[in-house]
């Protein structure tokens, strides 16, 4: 073993390694080096950047993973504008969403909160007259307590019935989470509906709140922004960043063994390298984490194991813009209800304008497959995958064309999962590595599955390294909520 690194004392600018290259570990190395710190970043695979992935395809510069960031948080945008991307941000070109529901591409309702309404009226045409009837039950219904946490689509369910549910409320938090708003937590997947349902009776007159909240508060500007080129370019821009200032990022190194050097710092192998350390940042998935965790924080490393992941496909298609003729909008979700195998397509071409600049000839389109529990679909090959996207595309939209080009990007264990409960897991998870000096960790699986909120962990995670808990606790008791960001997120 090579003895590569040492610690430089205890006057704050010792080193620290992140363990993990995705935007969380590189936001966090980022921040490490404002402080002051020496920063090795380890990532086990082949490339940073986690689901952030950009590439081409028949020429476009396209994203393979996640495609738009939040704009109502301040930390995504923010970051790119510090590593050089201000002018490459870009708001979707149409923020006009359809959804595919009962055999016609409909209008996405607007005036609801993650697909719960503040009046039946605002999810008409989209269920039928017996499901909006229902809603109206909802203010003469006796209070429904939801405790610590509850389930988002029991609840709802309960208040305006299961057609709210399975026709608005799955399909969008499907699009965030790939997981089963009958088990997700409402708590932690939309905190301000937690909230707001805590002091109301009606679930509706709750959802009318938040919305004269947010218009007295009269937020400016796009919902969501885009990267030109894709949101994939965030983390090779911070990346240049943190190799610029000084920062170690080195790739395919799995780190095997994580243990404590009395009195104060780490240990940390990789390959044939030992790194001594400060502290570490652990930024990886729930599994990895659990082992890397296990002989030092064993009791963190056994709530770990217990946060499960859905895995998902997305399809990305090219056409000669000639032979389409899509419908107006940024794409289209799909309730599972309705039985199809895509759960969403976004029209990435009329999303995004600067893939239509670029490409004035061609059509990009995404669909994504697979949602927590389907395991069967994702078993096929590529083949079949766009096959099947083929055929929805063609019952929705009647294009029948055949792509110039398709990749299929699979994200397996790709999603973390927001079960009832999972807020205070990541409390207990918090409480066992604060017992640890000089260990933070942070990504997808604590407080939000989008990109701010990521961001915000790794922030959160710098902070505790240096004796600041304000903003781990902040961020425990108050998760980022991760919208959706049209269609086909």
């Amino acid at each position: 073993m090579r003895e590569v690194e040492s610690r430089t004392g205890t006057d704050g600018t010792g080193r620290v390694v992140v363990i993990g290259g995705g935007i969380a570990g590189l936001a966090a190395a980022h921040r490490l080096l404002d402080a002051g710190r020496q920063v090795t970043v380890l990532e086990a695979s082949d490339r940073i950047g986690g689901k952030l992935l950009p590439g081409e395809i028949a020429g476009a510069r396209v994203d393979f993973g996640a495609e738009s960031m939040l704009a109502r948080r301040p930390e995504a945008v923010a970051l790119a504008r510090e590593v050089g991307l201000a002018d490459r941000l870009q708001p979707p070109a149409t923020a006009t969403a359809s959804i595919w529901t009962r055999g016609a591409l409909r209008p996405m309702p607007k005036g609801h909160v993650m697909g719960v309404p503040g009046t039946a009226s605002a999810l008409s045409g989209v269920l039928s007259d017996e499901g909006l009837a229902r809603i109206e039950r909802d203010a003469d219904l006796p209070r429904t307590e939801v405790g610590d946490d509850v389930a988002v689509g029991e609840y709802v369910a309960a208040r305006l019935g299961r057609e709210v549910v399975d026709r608005l409320v799955e399909p969008l938090l499907g699009g965030v989470y790939a997981g089963d708003a009958y088990r997700i937590s409402m708590r932690s997947a939309v905190p301000q509906l937690y909230q707001a349902a805590q002091t109301h009776d009606s679930l509706t007159e709750a959802v009318r709140e938040i919305q004269a909240k947010a218009a007295a508060n009269q937020q400016t500007g796009p919902v969501f922004m885009g990267i030109e080129g894709g949101v994939g370019q965030l983390p090779l821009a911070v990346a240049e960043s943190v190799r610029a200032r000084g920062g170690e990022i080195v790739t395919g190194a799995p780190v095997t063994e994580l243990r404590r050097e009395e009195p104060t710092g780490w240990r940390v192998i990789t390959g044939d390298r030992v790194l001594h350390a400060d502290a570490v940042v652990v930024a990886v998935p729930a599994p990895a984490a659990a082992a890397l965790l296990r002989a030092e924080a064993p009791e963190a490393a056994a709530e770990l194991t217990g946060i499960e992941y859905a895995s998902m496909a997305l399809v990305t298609l090219a056409y000669r813009r000639a032979d389409t003729d899509l419908p107006a909008g940024s794409g289209f979700l799909v309730p599972p209800v309705d039985g199809r195998t895509i759960k969403a397509s976004t029209f990435a071409s009329q999303k995004w304008g600067w893939i239509a600049d670029e490409n004035p000839d061609v059509i990009v389109l995404r669909t994504s497959v697979g949602r927590y529990g389907e395991t069967e679909i994702l078993e096929r090959g590529d083949d079949h995958l766009v096959a099947v996207s083929r055929r929805d595309l063609a019952a929705a939209t009647g294009l029948d064309a055949a792509p110039l080009e398709t990749r299929v990007t699979r994200w397996t264990d790709g999603l973390p999962q927001y079960p009832v409960g999972h807020h205070a897991r990541v409390a207990r998870i918090r409480e066992h590595i604060a017992k640890v000096p000089g260990l933070a960790v942070c990504g997808a699986q604590y407080d939000g599955v989008g990109i701010p909120a990521c961001i915000a962990s790794a922030y959160a995670a710098v902070d505790q390294i240096h004796g600041d808990l304000s903003r781990v606790e902040e961020l425990t008791a108050n998760p980022v909520q991760s919208l959706h960001g049209g269609a086909g997120e």
